[in-house]
């Protein structure tokens, strides 16, 4: 009974899912590739909500908070804290890189990569932007073309719009501010029905990873997975740890708190797939409204540390297996670039690998057709990179809310010492403290 009695819980049907998706895509490796579409679908579905959620959560923050200056203060502690950790999580991957070493002994000669097997993701990186382009990609078409286009960033410019407009509007406003939070409560009782079918992603994704790349690719490449994996864990325990003790938390409790969205985001491959629950579990931890729709959507451009890590070191693996020595001021050029490429990745699986393309273009030395080693393997590296990501965007919501004075520190300590609760889509069916 006791086992029924577990596999009602979410998470652990997700690691059943994941744990066949290995089976099937070892054992039957083109069904288990044919099962792409699961794992899609299902990121679909969550992304479907996710606009909606960011839109509601972030505009009725901002109505409430009032003090204009305040909201101003919080944006820029915002990105102050998202660039030194994002510029942090560069040099530990440039550190690591130089010390242990990955690529070492691969002697490819650069003459024998095929350009053709990377020409779609250099297609794409090559679109780059300056910085205007960039600014006045920002801003929508249209009010509706920003949620059809799915773009974070466009949502959330108009949603403080939004929030703006309604701290004008005395009364009328704050009404405007209560419709809000109940529409953000509706579709987040549509991801509770949505994040039911969580055990089928993880599936349909898993199977197709292994299934369509096979564990044999993983043999070749394992000292750059096991790096990459091993210092992402480093980070997490290590330097997030040390801010989180630094804030009053553990991050083993954290860690333990938000197990289910590391589960999800691990078979969806994506971290944009668990937006939505780290949003209601961070409220439920005691962060204000305001502070989590802010940060925790915005840090899904602009604190990426696990693609931070993963550029720096995969590049460095790069010049290391084409034999190409980078000089030190090619180093610092190439965290320079991606420091600000990096700000462009998003959740969705693939986009750290296009942002490497666009980073490696800065090197001349090393050819681009070099990313075709890591094609193989990039879709496990990728999901290292979206668990590290989704992890540094909870830490860093927590500290920002305390640094603003956001965050209620006993009810933080009693959730993290109480556990995980109630599954998911129990916690966003439950009324969200404001």
């Amino acid at each position: 009974m006791w086992v029924l009695r577990y596999l009602r819980l979410l998470w652990v049907q997700v690691l059943v899912g994941v744990a066949l998706g290995l089976a099937v895509g070892a054992l039957w490796p083109h069904f288990g590739a044919a099962l792409k579409p699961l794992g899609d679908g299902f990121i679909k579905l969550i992304k479907m909500a996710v606009a909606p959620v960011i839109f509601c959560t972030v505009a009725a923050g901002i109505a409430r908070m009032g003090d204009l200056k305040a909201f101003g203060r919080l944006g820029a502690r915002t990105l102050i804290y998202f660039e030194v950790m994002s510029t942090f999580a560069l040099v530990i991957g440039l550190v690591v890189g130089e010390v242990v070493h990955p690529g070492q002994g691969f002697n490819i000669d650069p003459a024998s990569l095929d350009p053709k097997a990377v020409a779609d993701y250099v297609a794409k990186a090559q679109h780059g932007q300056t910085v205007a382009d960039y600014l006045l990609h920002l801003i929508p078409d249209t009010f509706v073309s920003a949620f059809s286009g799915g773009d974070l960033l466009q949502v959330l410019v108009i949603a403080i719009l939004t929030g703006f407009a309604c701290t004008r509007m005395g009364d009328f406003g704050t009404r405007t501010a209560d419709v809000l939070d109940d529409i953000a409560q509706v579709f987040f009782g549509i991801i509770g029905v949505i994040v039911r079918l969580a055990p089928i992603g993880a599936f349909g994704a898993m199977a197709y990873t292994v299934g369509k790349f096979g564990v044999e690719s993983l043999k070749n490449l394992s000292a750059l997975v096991g790096t990459f994996y091993l210092t992402s864990a480093l980070f997490v325990v290590i330097v997030l740890g040390a801010v989180a003790a630094l804030s009053g938390f553990s991050i083993w409790k954290f860690l333990r708190y938000i197990r289910e969205e590391l589960l999800i985001v691990l078979g969806a491959s994506s971290s944009e797939a668990a937006l939505p629950l780290i949003m209601a579990k961070l409220q439920r931890l005691g962060a204000g409204k305001g502070t989590v729709g802010l940060v925790v959507p915005a840090g899904y451009s602009f604190n990426l540390d696990g693609t931070n890590i993963y550029m720096t070191l995969a590049t460095l693996f790069l010049a290391q297996a084409t034999n190409i020595h980078l000089t030190w001021q090619q180093e610092f050029t190439l965290l320079g670039v991606a420091m600000l490429t990096s700000k462009g990745a998003s959740g969705v699986s693939g986009a750290g690998f296009i942002t490497l393309a666009a980073t490696l273009a800065v090197i001349p030395d090393l050819p681009i057709a070099a990313l075709g080693l890591l094609l193989g393997v990039d879709r496990f590296m990728s999901q290292c990179r979206a668990l590290t990501n989704l992890i540094g965007n909870g830490v860093g919501t927590l500290v920002i809310a305390r640094w603003e004075g956001d965050l209620d520190r006993d009810r933080l300590k009693a959730e993290l010492d109480r556990g995980p609760g109630p599954d998911p889509e129990a916690l966003l069916e439950e009324p969200l403290p404001s």
